[in-house]
């Protein structure tokens, strides 16, 4: 049984891993493109 709970600490590790990486990497875009589609968006109503 030590192996199998090995294998399965490993899997969940690489699991959480690749959610927290992608959990940031979303909300990074989210920081970024929000303010940046407002900024542009105002830009277009003035021309």
């Amino acid at each position: 049984m030590g192996f199998v709970d090995d294998l399965a600490g490993a899997i969940y590790d690489i699991l959480k891993f690749f959610i927290w990486a992608i959990s940031y990497l979303v909300a990074g875009a989210i920081i970024v493109a929000v303010p940046m589609y407002l900024t542009v968006w105002m830009i277009g109503l003035f021309q």
